[in-house]
């Protein structure tokens, strides 16, 4: 009976750690964030394009939804980091490193820095919020040559999804009266993501 107990609980273990982590439902919540970057977009009052360039949108152009770019990632916090000032296309603002990501793709691990905005976080603002800049093997070809960006909640854990499907370009990319962070070259990855928003053709 005691043997039953502990297969049981162990499998009941096992079922919590495989149930937190749900592709489908991350690239569901992924297609929900492409829609509402669109109406974010076609929204006079809250689009970021020129008015020539707003003239003329139908929408954002995204590679399709891929699983394979959605990642359950190890999440290893670095408290101890010093802040720095981050360059801008334009000045710069106070950043902390905040954590490191890993996740496989194709047999390869890659890591990623993720980041805290001083500024809103001092302020008492998005105190969640992580900044998660990347460049690509994509850049500059279909995707903006500047790289992209993904935005993260702190986790309570030890892992964290990053789903690129949810990667979006810096306002730079539509507007040039932007000031817009510039990747770090730390995390720039030897490899093609081809999830999330595409280059945007003035």
């Amino acid at each position: 009976m005691r043997k039953i107990l502990l297969s049981s609980t162990l499998l009941l273990f096992v079922f919590q750690v495989f149930a937190q982590f749900d592709k489908k439902a991350e690239l569901k919540k992924s297609e929900e964030f492409q829609q509402e970057l669109n109406a974010e977009f076609a929204d006079p009052q809250e689009c970021p394009l020129t008015e020539a360039d707003r003239e003329h949108f139908e929408g954002l152009d995204f590679f399709p939804l891929n699983p394979d770019f959605c990642f359950e990632a190890d999440f290893l916090r670095t408290p101890h980091e010093a802040p720095f000032m981050l360059k801008r296309t334009k000045d710069e603002v106070k950043y902390v490193k905040y954590g490191e990501v890993y996740f496989t793709y194709k047999g390869q691990e890659h890591m990623l820095n993720v980041y805290r905005n001083l500024k809103y976080y001092e302020r008492g603002e998005y105190m969640d919020y992580l900044f998660l800049p990347f460049t690509d093997f994509t850049n500059g070809i279909t995707t903006y040559g500047g790289g992209r960006y993904i935005d993260l909640t702190v986790p309570e854990g030890r892992t964290i999804v990053i789903d690129f499907n949810r990667a979006y370009n810096p306002l730079c990319a539509y507007n040039k009266k932007y000031s817009c962070p510039i990747v770090p070259r730390e995390n720039d990855l030897p490899i093609a993501i081809e999830a999330g928003v595409k280059a945007f053709h003035h």
